[in-house]
């Protein structure tokens, strides 16, 4: 659209830091007033958005600015090995879905009679389980302290590597970073919810939590303002930033997000995330067209 007229550094700022804060504000309404049950229902949503962002938008815009296919496609292959390393590096991994094999140790440790209160459940540091099942009687704040702050890391990182794929989307069109940013904004809000439950669960206030989240997302900002710069003098790196892009939305989407819908069997619940996932490329493919318009 002609009225679209900003820099890409306008651009870059407002969606990182508006986006961010939007995402945090939002998770906080779910994770502190009681409806939790809506998460699964925006991770299903979160999976269409991203799957659409990908294949609609920006390995479309890759390939048309790439040395060649196959250069994007092996960055592709590349990013999805990456992720899974940090992924295993507890860097990247948020989980999203009803079965989490650490945080289940870690809920029976502490609260062997109750079920889980949260679909969002996630995977503290590997070093840590031991002090979860050994200290049993420890106050659990003092355990899951550092578990907490563990997960934040994690945040930080993988919102300031959002940041750089933002304004590597917006420097090659206003197009491709709004859909880029509306995508990953779509998947920042079950996993802020997720971040909201893990903290208020290791002992921090909801205020502590609120804080901690928001100074998490300026790290997206910070991202989008390096790469920035960093990109105005090696433009060649582009195309190769959005195909990592792609393959951190694919990564998310299919290792981090779908597997959880499987816990879900009922016909209902199938149902549901059937549709909520084609509304995520709905809404993708209606601001493309908007867009475009």
């Amino acid at each position: 659209m002609q009225s679209l007229e900003l820099s890409p550094l306008a651009w870059i700022i407002a969606t990182c830091l508006f986006g961010g804060i939007m995402s945090v504000l939002i998770a906080a309404f779910f994770a502190l007033n009681a409806q939790r049950k809506w998460v699964p229902m925006l991770v299903s949503y979160a999976i269409g958005a991203l799957l659409a962002a990908v294949f609609l938008e920006i390995l479309p815009h890759a390939f048309e600015v790439a040395p060649s296919v196959e250069a994007m496609t092996g960055t592709v292959l590349f990013g999805i090995l990456l992720f899974f390393t940090l992924e295993k590096l507890v860097l990247w991994r948020h989980c999203h879905g009803d079965h989490c094999e650490a945080h289940a140790m870690h809920d029976e440790a502490h609260c062997p009679d109750n079920k889980p209160k949260s679909g969002i459940k996630f995977t503290p540091v590997k070093a840590h389980t031991p002090s979860i099942t050994s200290h049993h009687h420890h106050d659990h704040a003092h355990d899951d302290g550092r578990s907490g702050m563990m997960i934040m890391i994690g945040d930080t990182f993988h919102n300031f590597v959002d940041g750089i794929l933002i304004a590597a989307a917006f420097m090659v069109d206003t197009q491709v970073g709004l859909v880029t940013a509306i995508a990953i904004i779509a998947h920042e809000i079950p996993q802020e919810v997720g971040d909201f439950l893990i903290l208020i669960h290791s002992g921090y206030s909801k205020k502590q939590a609120l804080v901690f989240n928001l100074f998490s997302s300026l790290a997206t900002m910070v991202g989008g303002l390096i790469a920035y710069f960093a990109l105005q003098t090696v433009q060649s790196w582009v195309p190769y930033i959005l195909s990592l892009a792609a393959a951190s939305m694919l990564y998310v989407a299919v290792a981090d997000l779908i597997p959880g819908l499987h816990k879900r069997t009922a016909m209902k619940d199938t149902v549901m995330q059937i549709s909520l996932i084609f509304l995520g490329v709905a809404s993708i493919g209606v601001t493309k067209w908007w867009l475009e318009g």
